[in-house]
This record gives C-alpha cells, structure tokens and sequence, in this order.
C-alpha cells in the first residue's frame, strides 16, 4: 500500500496547485490535484499519503465535509494535513482546533510565504508516517486473521476429537450389529428371504463401517488403503445407500460402463465422492419438485487442451482417464457461484458446513485426477471427475462359501472387552467354530482371569480401550504372567494407529471392528497355526 500512497493538493485559485504538483514530481510523490474540498472527500477512500490544503479552499461547508472524512477514519488512520495560510491565528482557531478535536493528530500550519524545501521535507515526513500507519494495519489484520484461523483450527482440532470418539464408539455397536447378523445368516436356508434380508444387514453394516473410517481419516486416525477399484462396480454398491438420502421426488439413475480398466483409489473415499455429489445434486433441485440425478462412468483420453477446462489446482498429465459424471436437473449455478463452490465452508445452502464439496476436491486432487463443472441456471448442473487409468485388476473378494471354509478350530478364547455387545457375539461366533471361549468386561477382570487359567487359554482377544484397566496395561501384564500368550488387538482404530503403542512388543494380530464370525474365526485360527 506504500507505494500507492498520494498526495491531495486542494487549491482552488492562483498558481498554489501548479508550483505545489511540481515539486512533488521533483521528490517522486504521486500526487492529486482538486480545486474543492469535497471532491477529496468523495474519491478519498483509501491510499492518502497526506492533505495539502489553501486557506482558499475553506469555503463555506468545507470544514462539514473535512469532518466527515475524519469521521469515517478506522482508529489506526491519522491523516496529515499541511495548511497553507496567510492568517496563521484565525486558521488556527478555525481549521487546526477542530480538526484535532476531530481526532487529527497531524496538522500544521505552514505561513506564507512558503519555502519549498520546507514544505518538501514536511510532506514527505507525513508520507513516511503514513506508510508506518498503513504498516500497522496490515499487521493488525495479519494478527486478526491468525486467530481466526487459529480459532478455526481449534475448533477443526475439537471435531477431530469428537468424531474419532463417534466412529470408536460406533464401530463397537456395528460389531454386534456385523457379529450377529453375519451368525445369524449361517443358521438359514441359502437362497431363503430371510437370508437375502440378513445379507443386506451385513452388506448395510460394512458400508456403515465405512463412513467411520472416513470419521477416523477426519480424526487423524484413519489410514486409507489405495487399491485396484472398478469405478462402476463402486457406484453401483453405493447407490442403494444414496437412494435413503435422497428426497422421494429425485429420481436416481445409474448408466455405467462395464469392464472400465480400474482406478487406483481408497473405496472410503470413492463412496463419499459419490454421495456427496449425489446429494448435493438433489439438492439443487427445489423442494417440491421431481427431479433427476444421473451418474455415468466412462473412458476418456485427455489432452492438454481439455485439461485447461478442468477446475484450478488440478494437476493432471495427458493419458487415458476413467470419468465418473454426476448430472442434476436442479437449478444450476452461476459462473460466480461456480468460482467458490469448492471453497471450505462456502455453502449455498440455509444450513450447512460447506465442506462436501471442499472435501470432493481435496479427495479428487489426492488421487492425481480432475474436475470439470459445467452449469447453466436453470438448466442443471454436471460435475464431471477424472481418475487415470490403471493397468492393475480389481481384486475380486472370495464368495462367502470359500471365507467360511476350513475356519474351525479347537482351545480356549479369552475375550476381553468392555462392550456387552461385542463380547456375546464374539463368543458365540467363537464357539461355532469350535472353540471354548472366557469372557471378561474389563482388563482387570482379564488379567484375574487369566491369572487363574493361564495354562488353558490359548489367545486372547483385547480390546485396546476400555476403563478401569486399558488395552496397553493388560497386554503388559498378561506378558509378566506368561510371556509367550498370543494377543489379538480389536479396536475401532485402523491398525496402524491401534498397535503403534504395542511396536516391538510381541502382539500376535490385529482385527479392526467391526468384523463378521468368519473375519474373526479366520484372525484366530492365523494366530493359532503360527508356532
């Protein structure tokens, strides 16, 4: 702003304005020139360097509108004014008295006849003063905007607390939900309407686990995990979880590509692009009325001039990319909405945080791809996303029959977590699979137990956070009691995060909840076959 500082000169007869104009060229300062008072007033908004003022300027109203501009100053603003007089008592009294009520701080008087090297050095002091003042308003604004983005990281750092607490908790309550939907399905007919119904619990359930990985990631303790994916088949397993989300009078539609050559992608993330585009397309069509959202996949080969239309930020190369679009027939946007759409915590919306499409982004650039947004008001919008093509296979998950096969075992369980719904289940499933199972609610009673069955147990499975004793402090003391016991973490943490506290320690395994019997059959019966 110091550079652009100018100097007014108010002078409206003789030939003050000319000789004044001229020797701030000589020194190098930007300078305006005005023959009344409220003409400064008007254009002087910002950027005053100082106030050169005539006494001939003070006609009548003139000191009203000098009032006014030193009114509408912020409290840092000190404007310097020089009067050039002949009268030097009555402008005292008339002009520099009040002005200094009115909170100028510098006003001089300058007699004439003026010496120009006097009036040079005294503007540029005003100047140099005035750069010190702008100077601190760019500091204080600095300042104001490091707290509030200290505050917003505050609060970001508190919601990252409050969700890693959610998705723990929550994925102890889909463990049973999973455990016993997943026993109940193996206890009816194959092919049966209550197996197909169970089928969906179980399916409904890992989609829910899901979303509190992405609480997790949110929280700092998730960790995604980027895999062969055919976008297609992604789309399609989420779309029946969309179409609860989704205003009855928006209709969902599904035209997607086979055989797409897979994307290298975490499913997590890829599902909550999805939803949040899907819902925000059915958003944008009004309340009251049908509507449509459509989603295609496709292939696409880019070149650098389509890789220009692509949303700032995006830094793709040209090749082959997989496509998913997301078309609305809602209201659309304006090019001046679309320039913000992506903008944390910028929403259109009555109520909202306006992270979805933020987050959209932020996953789409993380995968090395792209967006594309074309939107007309009243005619709908499409948000077009670019993912390059991989050479890798989807890996196919094994059919339920082959997961079940061969996981039956034989020795004692001891189970120790403080959740009633994780324990029965896990017991249950347990002994289906051949085992004797102990079950204890807190590490303490853990630790009693197998105090007294050391001999017996052949694994235990910890819960790592539970009260009166934690995960950490049983593990340890099963240790003392007998070295060579085999433990099996289970926590709503992801692993990395669950066993960075048990690093070189001796854990014999880890399952992440929630699990289904055969996940947890399967974990034990690893454990067991290591010598």
């Amino acid at each position: 702003m110091s550079q652009d500082l100018q100097v007014f000169v108010v002078a409206p007869i003789g030939r003050d304005a000319k000789l004044i104009c001229e020797m701030l060229a000589k020194r190098g300062l930007a300078f305006r020139s005005y023959t009344d008072i409220r003409q400064v007033c008007c254009e002087a908004v910002d950027g005053i360097g100082a106030i050169i003022l005539t006494e001939e300027a003070l006609v009548p109203g003139a000191m009203e509108d000098l009032n006014a501009l030193m009114d509408a100053q912020p409290p840092w603003s000190d404007i310097g004014f020089i009067l050039l007089t002949s009268h030097g008592d009555r402008v005292q009294e008339a002009v520099h008295t009040t002005l200094q009520r009115r909170g100028a701080r510098s006003v001089i008087l300058i007699e004439r006849p003026v010496r120009r090297m006097t009036l040079a050095s005294t503007v540029e002091s005003l100047v140099q003063s005035r750069r010190h003042q702008y100077q601190i308003r760019d500091y204080l604004e600095e300042r104001v905007r490091n707290e509030e983005q200290l505050r917003e990281t505050q609060k970001l750092e508190s919601l990252g607390i409050l969700a890693g607490g959610i998705a723990h908790d929550y994925n102890n309550i889909l463990t049973g939900v999973l455990g016993n939907a997943s026993l109940a399905l193996e206890d009816v007919p194959r092919g049966s309407i209550v197996a197909m119904r169970l089928m969906d619990v179980v399916n409904a359930t890992e989609r829910a686990a899901q979303l509190t990985k992405q609480l997790l990631a949110y929280a700092g303790k998730g960790r995604f995990v980027i895999e062969p994916l055919d976008l297609s088949h992604q789309v399609r397993e989420t779309s029946s979880l969309i179409q609860t989300s989704i205003p009855r009078t928006v209709q969902l539609r599904l035209e997607l590509t086979e055989s797409l050559p897979c994307i290298e992608a975490d499913a997590a993330q890829i599902q909550q692009v999805v939803m949040n585009l899907v819902i925000n397309g059915a958003e944008a069509i009004p309340e009251g009325q049908t509507g449509t959202v459509l989603i295609t996949t496709g292939v696409q080969q880019v070149d650098d001039a389509y890789i220009q239309t692509t949303v700032q930020g995006s830094e793709i190369e040209r090749g082959r990319y997989v496509t998913l679009e997301v078309h609305d027939t809602g209201a659309g946007m304006g090019s001046d909405i679309i320039s913000r759409i992506f903008d944390p915590f910028y929403t259109t919306k009555f109520a909202g945080r306006g992270l979805g499409l933020a987050a959209v982004r932020g996953i789409v650039q993380g995968h090395r791809g792209a967006i594309k947004v074309d939107s007309t008001p009243g005619r709908g919008s499409t948000f077009k996303l670019l993912f390059p093509a991989s050479l890798k296979q989807d890996h196919k998950r094994p059919d339920r029959a082959s997961e079940h096969a061969s996981l039956g075992g034989t020795g004692t369980i001891l189970v120790i977590d403080d959740e009633e719904i994780v324990r029965h289940p896990a017991k249950a499933a347990l002994e289906r699979f051949g085992y004797e199972v102990v079950l204890a609610e807190d590490g303490r009673q853990g630790v009693e137990a197998f105090r007294r069955m050391a001999d017996r147990i052949s694994v235990v499975l910890l819960d790592m956070t539970m009260p009166v004793m934690s995960g950490e402090e049983a593990f340890r003391e099963l240790r003392m009691i007998r070295s060579d016991i085999k433990v099996i973490l289970s926590s709503g943490y992801n692993e990395v995060e669950a066993i960075r506290h048990f690093a070189g320690k001796g854990l014999a395994g880890f399952i992440q909840k929630p699990y289904t019997s055969a996940r947890l059959a399967e974990a034990v019966r690893s454990v067991l076959n290591r010598h």
